[in-house]
């Protein structure tokens, strides 16, 4: 096993800038996903760590050497991409098997292997089969299954799950993880779904324009975003933004809303920032704002709603914004009711409006 460093990694297109020093460790045995966007550089970064693309400048070591300039079969890692990359005329043994060409066990070591990375992912019965005959979700098992064979210190996923329908995904999800927790090798795993991020992680990696903007864990990237970036990034549906200015204890917003704080205490940081520069961005999860019967802190007409079963996502019109709330799916508003909406002051988070960074 093995951890993995990048050292401000930098990557260039001709002149076109893509990653623009990326400084990331990850630990021996650990989950890291990396999330963002099209285009953020994120694929790359793997892409680097595997020795698929060249360094423009920067370090990549895995374990206690420097990788940089070695060949991929030379990292010990193994990758599994979007695509499966699985030859349709071999069987799924030949498959799984194909990892070991260059080995030098023995036949026998080697078909004990493949059994044993079958019988890990559930496949020995279809050992004999060829992929045709395979479902989306077994195919994805046997590219994991050709990459584990290798017993690799690191394991690299593009985006492995994406081409699958909703429940293959979740089911590869799960299974993805309980391969994690046998085997207990480093993972790093790229993807855009922060759905995916967020139940596989042990932290997570969020890139914008190549550049990271959090590293955390999933409590952390939720629940302390680091900018309204990550805050509406991380989080479905996404956190409401209204613009305010903060002024003894209380949040005047547009429309004449007042949004009482009930006695919040801040941080010495944050009440400075406060005092330096009153304009704020106000950040309230739907999870956060409820629907109430009670007096809340805004009123608003619901124009629609989303039932999820348990819950009911609720639309409601707040003066010249749209807010996003929840209530219990038993007994949902209705489009045209009126509502109040409430959240506890210690739940809203507070961003400069210069620079969009979290202020508390």
């Amino acid at each position: 096993m093995a951890n993995v460093i990048l050292d401000n990694l930098v990557k260039h297109y001709g002149k076109t800038p893509v990653l623009h020093g990326i400084d990331l460790e990850v630990s021996d045995g650990e989950f890291v996903v990396l999330v963002g966007p099209s285009g953020c550089g994120k694929s790359t970064t793997l892409r680097m760590i595997a020795g698929l693309e060249d360094i423009t400048s920067g370090q990549v070591s895995i374990g206690d050497r420097v990788v940089n300039n070695l060949e991929p079969k030379d990292r010990n890692i193994a990758m599994v991409f979007q695509n499966y990359a699985i030859y349709p005329h071999m069987t799924v043994r030949k498959n799984i098997g194909f990892g070991l060409r260059t080995s030098k066990k023995s036949k026998a070591e080697k078909l004990q292997r493949i059994n044993e990375v079958a019988a890990m992912l559930d496949m020995t019965e279809l050992l004999d089969r060829k992929p045709g005959q395979l479902s989306g979700g077994q195919r994805q098992r046997v590219a994991i299954g050709r990459a584990m064979v290798r017993d690799p210190d690191v394991f690299l996923f593009d985006e492995p799950l994406s081409n699958l329908d909703a429940q293959l995904r979740t089911q590869m999800r799960l299974e993805i993880k309980k391969l994690h927790q046998r085997v207990g090798r480093t993972i790093i795993f790229v993807t855009h779904d922060q759905v995916e991020a967020m139940t596989m992680a042990d932290r997570i990696v969020i890139m914008k324009d190549g550049h990271i903007q959090q590293i955390g864990s999933p409590f952390e990237v939720f629940h302390k975003p680091a900018n309204q970036f990550v805050a509406r990034f991380i989080g479905a549906p996404p956190m409401n933004m209204l613009e305010g200015r903060y002024q003894q204890g209380k949040l005047h917003l547009q429309d004449d809303i007042v949004l009482d704080l009930g006695g919040r205490v801040f941080s010495a940081a944050a009440a400075s920032k406060l005092a330096e520069h009153p304009q704020v961005v106000i950040g309230m999860r739907p999870d956060d704002l409820r629907v109430t019967s009670e007096p809340g802190h805004f009123k608003g007409e619901v124009a629609l709603i989303e039932p999820l079963g348990s819950e009911t996502l609720v639309y409601a019109n707040v003066g010249a914004k749209e807010l996003i709330a929840k209530a219990p799916g038993r007994v949902p508003p209705t489009a045209g009711d009126q509502v109040s909406l409430a959240i506890e002051s210690e739940l809203i988070h507070l961003f400069d409006t210069r620079d969009g960074v979290l202020i508390e």
